[in-house]
């Protein structure tokens, strides 16, 4: 059995808001773990079933461990065109599947979507919500205007359903003017509570209206009385600055909050939304940015509670891990979800959206579209089985736990300063930071600091991860404990696209039981030009098993420290791009240039390497210029000639492995000085190993 998680909270003093979780040690780890296992099944493919497009999922494990897997079957590649929902059943977790089954069937061109499952595990009854589509006559475009939301529920495993019953009336109330509402989709959850509770996703017809007049949003469903009836919980706050929300997954934390993981837009790069309720969903704090994902393309992705209560706290995330639809990668998260210590790639080409279930014996049920030629369109979707031990590579297990022992310490509280530090430290509330609080400090001066005492409980090598709020006025930080600089010693607390939290691992140090100091110190401007400071919280981690955490930093084009002189073109046309685009610029005589300025997190040596989409009509010379710790290098690249290519896209030529000071002073610069096209769309600074 697992052992239960104890937790402590110590008293505000020397220790303030530190709190301790211990689970299995390494001792233990040895014995009982299940041997890894992986199994995947196709459930629709467009290049053998009838219709032309399988995309957009709900998903759902009942009580008795039936599985219940639902897609849009697409009459024409088309978010409006015709699409009925189609049905497949499990009943022997997984291995295999009843025929599909048009359980809402398209009639004269019906367009339904957003299939989202709640189940009742108290009564075993399965709801089924989806919204039936429409476009305005003069809409030319494909997506809808507007939609009607509807339930139809079974009680019998998926096999026979009851009559539908339209729940469009619940969100006549709000404001917006809200004409479409889609739920979910994948799967709503049901509180400790005994509440069912769904997303929504919102805005108002787009035929006529502008896209920043669309008022994009998202709400709640919920009922008490095991869906005897549905009322309409709080919306997530809207409004200029911040983030927009949409199709969205919810999961409950340990300390009984709901926390709204949403795709904040389409187009390019984002990391996710999250916003946090206190209230079952009849209320939402302000939606923010969370970073630790990474950023990736507008997609709906798996986020699923895995195990909690007396087991060890495990949140699961599924998304494609790349800027774009690529590389459907599995995580696992000891923090409800704000770092992903261990990720596992399920399938390294084309990937969209996808869903997260788990069976009574852990079994973990991965439903995601893949494969293809089409940005928004799966060739064929699929049904993946795995254990926790083959996601973790081992490293974790519900027999004998992840072996890890946690330290929390809030961050979010008046902190110290020594003689002649200037500035100015405010405590702000905040629903999203862990202790409701986090600081936000205005030096007055490069050098000026905040530090806290923290209390390490036994001795021995810890990891220190430190959750901070990066915003567009945020500052270049450096951060040592007692005095020393750790592998990552430097963080840009810039943000992209908008402000919110990120978490960074400083590194490995040999701590003993008792006092310690960790200070923050400004550096410099960051990337935005801003020196703003705001910290959340520092977490310790004794672990047997070390995290899966990327030692590079990649720049794109349009990315934050990426900037031309002159006009480069956009272009999507040619394969083999990072992220959403590329830049280009015909040959010249080297008055436009592109840049790429990283933050390094450490003084080391890192291999640079560029992308570009190869192509004849490309430079044959393009130069691109390393400016390093030691001066100036040039590298000459033929631009027709492919790179390797990366399953988070891209494909990398190397320019060689170079010394960096950490922070901003390095960067790479390319210009129009060649015999051809120049393409500007990445670099990437990949740290050496540690010795």
């Amino acid at each position: 059995m697992p052992m239960p998680i104890s937790r402590r909270t110590f008293a505000l003093g020397l220790a303030a808001g530190a709190a301790t979780t211990v689970l299995p040690s390494p001792a233990v780890a040895a014995q009982g773990a299940a041997e890894p296992f992986f199994a995947e099944s196709t459930l629709w493919d467009s290049t053998v079933d009838p219709l032309a497009s399988y995309h957009v999922y709900g998903l759902a494990t009942l009580p008795d461990d039936t599985i219940l897997a639902c897609t849009e079957g697409r009459h024409e590649v088309c978010d409006a065109g015709p699409h009925d929902l189609l049905l497949r059943r499990s009943t022997d977790k997984g291995q295999t599947w009843s025929p599909s089954q048009a359980v809402v069937p398209s009639v004269n061109g019906q367009s339904y979507a957003n299939p989202t499952f709640v189940v009742d595990r108290t009564t075993g009854e399965v709801f089924l919500f989806f919204g039936l589509c429409v476009r305005l006559p003069e809409n030319t475009s494909c997506s809808s205007d507007s939609s009607t939301m509807y339930v139809i529920s079974s009680k019998d495993g998926g096999l026979t359903w009851g009559a539908r019953r339209e729940l469009t009336g619940l969100f006549a109330h709000f404001p917006y003017n809200w004409a479409m509402h889609g739920p979910g989709p994948g799967h709503g959850i049901q509180l400790d509570s005994g509440r069912l509770l769904l997303s929504v996703a919102h805005r108002t017809i787009i035929t006529g209206v502008p896209a920043a007049e669309r008022h994009y949003g998202a709400s709640t469903v919920y009922s008490d009385d095991h869906g005897a009836t549905w009322k309409s919980g709080g919306e997530v706050p809207m409004g200029a600055g911040l983030p927009v929300v949409g199709e969205a997954r919810l999961v409950q934390r340990a300390d009984g909050r709901v926390v709204m993981n949403s795709r904040p837009g389409s187009g390019g790069d984002w990391p996710r939304d999250v916003a946090v309720s206190q209230d079952g969903g009849l209320s939402w704090s302000l939606p923010t940015m969370e970073f630790s994902a990474g950023l990736f393309n507008g997609v709906d992705t798996g986020f699923l509670r895995y195990t909690g209560g007396q087991d060890v706290n495990r949140v699961l995330f599924s998304r494609p891990d790349a800027p774009m639809r690529w590389n459907m990668t599995v995580s696992v998260s000891y923090d409800e979800g704000e770092s992903l210590r261990y990720s596992r790639t399920v399938h390294p080409g084309r990937s969209y959206y996808s869903d997260l279930a788990r069976l009574s014996d852990g079994t973990i049920i991965l439903l995601y579209g893949c494969d293809g030629d089409l940005d928004g369109s799966p060739r064929r979707v699929a049904a993946a089985r795995f254990n926790l031990e083959w996601l973790t590579t081992g490293r974790d297990s519900l027999a004998t736990g992840p072996n890890l022992t946690t330290q929390t310490y809030d961050l979010g509280r008046p902190a110290a300063r020594a003689a002649g530090s200037g500035g100015t430290a405010t405590v702000l509330r905040d629903a999203t930071a862990r202790d409701d609080a986090r600081l936000a400090f205005a030096p007055a001066a490069v050098g000026d600091f905040v530090e806290y005492p923290f209390v390490v409980t036994r001795d021995g090598e810890h990891e220190l991860w430190v959750r901070h709020y990066r915003s567009p006025d945020g500052g270049l930080v450096t951060v040592t404990v007692d005095g020393k600089k750790l592998r990552t010693s430097t963080v840009d607390l810039t943000s992209f696209r908008s402000a919110g939290y990120d978490v960074v691992l400083l590194g490995r140090a040999a701590l003993t039981a008792g006092r310690h100091t960790v200070r923050f110190t400004l550096a410099g401007a960051g990337r935005g030009g801003g020196t703003a400071i705001s910290l959340d919280r520092l977490t310790l981690v004794q672990a047997f098993a070390k995290p899966d955490v990327r030692e590079e930093v990649t720049v794109d084009n349009g990315g934050l420290g990426f900037a031309v002189t002159g006009t480069w073109a956009s272009g999507r046309s040619i394969p083999g791009y990072y992220g959403f685009n590329y830049v280009t610029h015909a040959r010249g005589t080297g008055a436009n240039t592109a840049r790429w300025r990283p933050a390094l997190p450490g003084d080391d040596r890192y291999e640079v390497l560029v992308s570009y989409t190869a192509d004849p009509n490309r430079a044959t010379n393009a130069v691109y210029v390393v400016h390093h710790a030691s001066g100036t290098t040039s590298k000459t690249v033929n631009q027709e000639k492919r790179g390797v290519p990366d399953a988070r896209t891209g494909e990398w030529t190397s320019l060689g492995t170079f010394t960096f000071r950490a922070g901003t002073a390095g960067y790479v610069e390319l210009s129009d000085a060649a015999n051809g096209y120049v393409i500007a769309d990445a670099v990437r600074f990949r740290r050496q190993a540690s010795s």
